[in-house]
């Protein structure tokens, strides 16, 4: 029997934070303690990091879409500045660099936008996104000083002309700005910001700052910003070589502030962090930076699977998180600059090596635009928060009457988010690289209501509803996951290992077969179970659902598409059942080979990557595409690989283990040369 902590009425404060506003329509943003508001009811926005001077600015419409299908509802974006301002007094927003057209292609897939202005960013570019020359001042950065804020207004004052009357308040859709990053100690600094940041014309609803930092979290302007945190499954900025312990994101410790994020560029001390404590009760539990995948550097490097990352956010969700943010959730590829390259490096200064173009953070949708399995398994968590926000925000984290240690692994993990009367329970059965305990016959005791026995087997994360309104229809408790509701009709996935059982207070049971033809109604209610394998292909595309049949769709200029080209099966729901419907993209694979040679035809530019850590031997391959769908294959073993065409580099990998899939249209009728350095054992590795 599992049983948990008394739960406590939470105190809500409202109207305490300098922030909030309203647009033309009178749509309104107001946060309280707890959760946010729009227009006076709870929402829970799900936010993605895509950056779009590290994209193509010719596809940013189609995967802004794919994002919308994913459930991402706000889209987060850095704005660094070495791309604007490379050169000193000359501002660069063309071409990929369009960060007015970028918003605009935001709204037209119907999205809204967090803004993330810094001046400094990190974001693994070089110097932080601070351009060169601004390094070689005679001033100290990132702090109240007359030189550098005079730099960082006219910044602001670029960044802003570019934005205007695409704020929330103008009927826009930027709601939100981030100040800064990674500041952990100059509360006075973020507050200049912030003022300056107005005074240029950026005047949303909301301003957000980074609120880790160690224990005591980050210094902040109190009530006029809102911290933001996040959790990664592993630490790509550790400098050593070696395994880390268990990750404390798989556990529902309640914590919001992960002290090792950055902890590479933290400064060794940190001032009188003992007097101050962040007041985490003044503001929601949000995030910006659940890990959406891991980047790695040359010295530690990850193949990374859909539960290391659908397990934290679950987590996180069970623990309170109130806004779902993720870093990265697509992947992009840096540029090159007038004088250098635009990547981190320890050349520039930093503890970590990354490769020079590659920004595929082996997110939930790549570098280039493919799906991964957490872009399927974070939608089933989306669907849900979108669907019933209004009734899920306000349910506070009531903790297990038992607490679980790091090391423990045959203790089960769970926790749940209740308003005193109803709620869901959280549970999660995975740890990233250790394996638990199989538990048979668990039995969880909300202290309202007691669910059956239930087997908890395997590397599973779910939840489970109890006391659940259904049309007027109480749901005593169900042994499945609620996914998202259309009309009178209730979608849940049955979760792998546990049969779907649903119990109304009345004590009638139903205990279906999962599958698209599961729906059975009950006064005036429809209940559909999903397996859970067609849940990880279920969408909600303008408002309709659909389910791929093994295909990943997305909606784009009013058409359903398939991210993967071919022709593919999908089901639409009409309202009492799913109806087959086809959909026929024409595909033609790429014919491509591959042929040794001594050396390349031309001397290449940017090699430093291939020879970390000291010369390394290279070898060469010619390569010749035909076709400009599909990807190239490239299954090599090496330490670093350089992609050139026509003596441009046009794609890099540091090798984890996995097949490096490129763009058959990068090279197809190109002079294509393949450069792969010699693998060293000088790196963390899980291959």
């Amino acid at each position: 029997m599992y049983t948990f902590k008394p739960y406590k009425e939470p105190v809500l404060l409202s109207d305490h934070l300098n922030l909030g506003g309203e647009n033309p329509s009178g749509d309104k943003i107001e946060l309280t303690s707890h959760y946010i508001l729009r227009n006076g009811k709870p929402w829970l926005p799900v936010m993605g990091e895509f950056h779009f001077s590290r994209y193509n600015r010719q596809y940013w419409y189609e995967e802004l879409c794919k994002m919308k299908a994913g459930g991402i509802t706000l889209v987060s974006t850095y704005i660094f500045w070495i791309y604007h301002e490379e050169i000193e007094g000359v501002f660069d927003f063309s071409g990929d660099n369009n960060l007015r057209a970028f918003i605009l292609e935001c709204q037209r897939a119907g999205l809204e936008v967090v803004i993330r202005i810094g001046p400094w960013v990190h974001g693994e570019c070089r110097n932080g996104g601070f351009p060169d020359w601004l390094l070689k001042k005679p001033y100290k950065l990132r702090e109240n000083n007359p030189d550098y804020l005079n730099k960082a207004r006219i910044l602001y004052e670029k960044i802003s002309e570019q934005v205007q009357g695409l704020f929330f308040k103008d009927g826009g859709n930027i709601v939100a700005v981030q100040l800064e990053n990674e500041l952990t100690n100059d509360a006075e600094h973020l507050a200049k910001l912030k003022d300056m940041a107005i005074a240029c014309g950026m005047i949303a609803p909301i301003y957000t700052v980074t609120g880790w930092n160690a224990a005591a979290g980050a210094k902040i302007p109190v009530d006029e910003v809102f911290p933001v945190f996040g959790g990664y499954c592993d630490a790509p900025w550790a400098r050593h070589m070696e395994p880390l312990p268990p990750s404390p994101h798989y556990f529902f410790t309640g914590l919001r502030n992960d002290t090792g994020i950055g902890a590479d560029l933290l400064p060794a001390k940190l001032g009188d962090e003992g007097q101050w404590r962040l007041p985490y009760e003044r503001y929601p539990f949000a995030t910006c930076e659940l890990g959406g995948g891991l980047h790695s550097t040359h010295h530690r490097r990850y193949i990374v699977r859909g539960m290391d990352i659908y397990a934290i956010s679950l987590v996180k969700l069970g623990d309170g998180n109130n806004l779902i943010g993720y870093y990265m959730y697509h992947g992009g590829t840096n540029k090159i600059g007038q004088y250098s390259t635009f990547q981190e490096s320890k050349a520039t200064g930093y503890p970590n090596d990354y490769p020079i173009l590659s920004y595929d953070f082996q997110g939930a949708l790549s570098e280039y635009g493919e799906v991964a399995e957490h872009y399927r398994l974070l939608n089933l968590l989306h669907l849900f928060v979108q669907d019933f926000e209004e009734l899920f925000a306000p349910m506070v984290k009531v903790g297990a009457a038992q607490n679980v240690t790091r090391d423990d692994t045959t203790t089960l993990r769970y926790a749940m988010r209740t308003d005193g009367k109803r709620g869901f329970v959280f549970v999660n059965h995975y740890q990233r690289r250790s394996e638990l305990e199989n538990l048979q016959d668990v039995v969880i005791d909300t202290g309202i209501v007691t669910f059956p026995p239930i087997d908890v087997n395997g590397e599973v994360s779910f939840f489970m509803p109890f006391h659940m309104d259904l049309k007027g229809n109480m749901l005593r408790y169900a042994t499945a996951q609620p996914l998202c509701r259309q009309d009178n009709t209730y979608f849940f996935a049955e979760i792998p290992g546990i049969s779907a059982e649903y119990q109304l207070v009345d004590g009638e049971t139903f205990k279906p077969v999962a599958g698209l033809q599961s729906v059975f109604s009950v006064n005036g209610a429809s209940i559909v179970t999903l397996t859970w394998d067609q849940a990880r292909y279920l969408r909600r595309l303008d408002g309709e659902l659909y389910i791929g049949d093994g295909c990943d769709l997305y909606r784009a200029n009013d058409k359903i598409c398939s991210v993967s080209n071919g022709n593919f099966n999908y089901w639409h729901w009409t309202g009492e059942c799913f109806e087959n419907h086809s959909i026929e993209q024409p595909f033609t694979a790429p014919v491509y080979t591959f042929e040794p040679v001594e050396e390349p035809p031309f001397v290449p530019h940017h090699t430093e990557t291939l020879h970390i850590g000291g010369k390394r031997k290279v070898e060469w391959k010619k390569i010749t595409v035909t076709g400009s769908q599909g990807f190239v294959e490239i299954d090599y073993y090496g330490d670093v690989a350089h992609q050139y065409a026509d003596g441009e580099l046009v794609a890099d990998n540091f090798y984890c283990g996995l097949v490096w899939r490129i763009p058959a249209r990068l090279l197809e009728g190109r002079a294509c040369y393949l450069a792969v350095s010699e693998m060293r054992d000088d790196f963390y590795r899980e291959f």
